[in-house]
């Protein structure tokens, strides 16, 4: 089974936080098949804008969130 990741980031009101100012311009870098692949989208990103204090990149892991119950080994 694929473990599926999303990357994607932007505005946040607060750096500590996850609420996005504008759903709107939120950047959906990529679905990624594994980890690894995912965390070198999300560094490439997060690399790209770390002067800006107010932007912030995530992995979300798609995979617990379609199947919770899966084990994640």
């Amino acid at each position: 089974m694929q473990k599926l990741h999303l990357v994607m980031g932007g505005r946040v009101t607060d750096p500590r936080g996850f609420d996005f100012v504008d759903l709107d311009e939120v950047d959906l870098v990529g679905i990624y098949p594994d980890y690894s692949s995912a965390e070198d989208a999300w560094r490439s990103q997060a690399q790209r804008t770390v002067d800006d204090a107010e932007m912030k990149y995530v992995i979300v892991h798609l995979h617990k969130l379609l199947e919770p119950k899966l084990p994640d080994a």
